[in-house]
C-alpha cells in the first residue's frame, strides 16, 4: 500500500524529532550519507598550472616537499624534511655554473648569452651584477686558496681571478692550438685544475662561431664579428672535444680524449678524489661524429694523475626518459648529484642523485630545465640549481665535497 507524500514527511519528520534532531540537521544527515572528498594533494611542478615556486608562492602544505622525490629510502638520510624548494631569482637567458664563495658567503653564477655573472648574497637575498661582460662565460668554481675560476665561451679560454683583481690565464690553448669553449672546471688539492673542453660556445647565442670555413661556420654565411670587441671572432676549431688538466706548473695535459667521452661537459671529483665524474651531452655545433649520448663516465684517477679504467657511470635514463646530464657535484658521503635536462618531458627537469654505485636514489623536480648546480650555504648544506632563466635553491640534509 503506497502511502501518502505528506504522511511520509510527516513520519520521517516524527523520527527525526523523536531522536532529537531539528530541521537544521537534515543537510548534515545527508552528507553523512556521501562519501568524503579525495584528499586534494600539495602543488608540484606537473600540475597545471604550475606550482609558483617564488616567495609569493603557495607553501608546499606538508612536512616534505612534494617535489623531492625518494626513489630509494637511502635518499630520506640526505635530505631536510621540513625544507621546501625555492626559485631565489628569475631573469636569465640562460643561468649556468653556480660557484659559492665561503668567505663572501655569495653565490655567483653566468648568465651566459648576457655576457654577465651574477651575485646572490645570503645575508639578505639580494642579486646583482658581478661582473659585465663575462666573455660569456660558463662554468665557474673557486679553488682551494679561495680564487675564482671561470670558463669563457668567448675568449676559448680558462682564467683564474687572483685575490689582488687581476687575471690569469690558465689555459687557452693546447699543444699551439686554440680551445674550443672551456664548459666546467674544478680544482685539485695537488694545485691542478681539470676542466671540459666541448663546442658549445661556437654559436652565436652563447658566444662567437668560428671564423669563416671553421666547423661551426663552414659556409661562411655567418658574421662572428659582430658585436664583439676587436680580435674576436677570428678563431677557427682546432681541436676534438677533450678534458684537460692543468698542472701547478702551468703544463696543459690532455687527460680524457673525445674517443673516450666526446662533448665532455660538468666534472666533479669524488670526496677522496679517487674518482673522476664526467657527463657527457649532446651534439655540438661543428661536431663531425654523433656526439656524446647524454650520460655520465668515472674514471678511476692514480697516483699519476691519469684517468683509467673509465666505465659508463649512469644513462640517465629514469622512467624511460632521458634526463640529460649537465653540472655535476659529489656530497661527502659520495653521492653524485646530477642536474638534469628532460626537454619538454615536464617533471623530469631539475636534479637526480646517484648513490656511488650508479643506484638512481632520488629526483628534485623543477620547473625549468636544470643546467648546473653546486652545493653552498655557510654550512655547505644548500643546493643551489641554475635552472634555464632562474635560480633555485634546496636546503639538504648532507654537505658538499670540495670548494666552490
Amino acid at each position: 500500500m503506497t502511502q501518502p507524500a505528506n504522511a511520509r514527511d510527516l513520519s520521517r519528520r516524527g523520527l527525526i524529532a523523536a531522536a532529537g534532531l531539528g530541521a537544521a540537521s537534515l543537510p548534515l544527515l545527508a552528507q553523512a550519507q556521501t562519501a568524503p572528498p579525495a584528499r586534494v594533494g600539495p602543488p608540484t611542478t606537473i600540475t597545471t598550472p604550475p606550482r609558483d615556486f617564488s616567495p609569493r608562492g603557495a607553501p608546499t602544505t606538508y612536512f616534505s616537499d612534494p617535489d623531492v622525490l625518494a626513489v630509494d629510502p637511502s635518499f630520506d638520510a640526505i635530505t631536510q624534511p621540513n625544507a621546501a624548494i625555492m626559485r631565489l631569482w628569475t631573469g636569465a637567458l640562460w643561468a649556468e655554473g653556480p660557484a659559492w664563495n665561503a668567505q663572501g658567503r655569495y653565490l655567483l653564477w653566468s648568465d651566459i648569452p648576457n655576457n654577465r655573472q651574477m651575485r646572490w648574497l645570503e645575508d639578505d637575498g639580494r642579486v646583482s651584477v658581478f661582473r659585465l661582460p663575462s666573455n660569456n662565460s660558463n662554468g665557474n668554481s673557486f679553488d682551494f686558496q679561495g680564487r675564482q675560476l671561470s670558463c669563457e665561451h668567448l675568449t676559448r679560454r680558462v682564467v683564474r681571478y687572483e685575490l689582488d683583481g687581476s687575471i690569469s690565464v690558465l689555459a687557452d690553448s693546447y699543444q699551439g692550438k686554440r680551445l674550443n669553449s672551456p664548459n666546467d672546471v674544478v680544482a685539485h688539492p695537488d694545485g691542478s685544475y681539470w676542466f671540459t673542453d666541448p663546442p658549445y660556445g661556437g654559436q652565436l647565442y652563447e658566444g662567437a662561431p668560428d671564423a669563416a670555413g671553421g666547423a661551426s661556420n663552414p659556409q661562411g654565411r655567418l658574421k662572428p664579428t659582430l658585436g664583439q670587441p676587436v680580435g674576436i671572432g677570428g678563431f677557427k676549431r682546432e681541436l676534438p672535444t677533450n678534458c684537460y688538466r692543468v698542472d701547478p706548473s702551468g703544463r696543459v695535459d690532455l687527460v680524457i680524449a673525445e674517443e673516450q667521452v666526446p662533448d665532455p661537459n660538468g666534472l666533479c671529483f669524488s670526496p677522496d678524489y679517487k674518482k673522476l665524474y664526467v657527463a657527457s651531452t649532446g651534439k655540438g655545433p661543428g661536431d663531425t661524429g654523433p656526439g656524446g649520448k647524454g650520460d655520465v663516465w668515472v674514471f678511476d684517477v692514480g697516483a699519476d694523475n691519469k684517468p683509467a679504467n673509465g666505465k659508463r657511470f649512469s644513462d640517465c635514463m629514469v622512467d624511460g626518459i632521458l634526463c640529460g646530464p649537465d653540472g655535476l657535484r659529489c656530497d661527502v658521503n659520495g653521492n653524485l648529484w646530477v642536474s638534469s635536462n628532460a626537454g619538454r618531458n615536464v617533471g623530469y627537469n631539475g636534479v637526480t642523485v646517484w648513490n656511488p654505485d650508479g643506484k638512481l636514489i632520488g629526483r628534485i623536480r623543477l620547473p625549468e630545465v636544470c643546467g648546473n648546480i653546486t652545493f653552498g650555504g655557510p654550512k655547505r648544506n644548500r643546493l643551489f640549481m641554475a635552472a634555464s632563466q632562474s635560480l633555485y635553491a634546496l636546503y639538504v640534509g648532507t654537505q658538499g665535497a670540495g670548494p666552490g
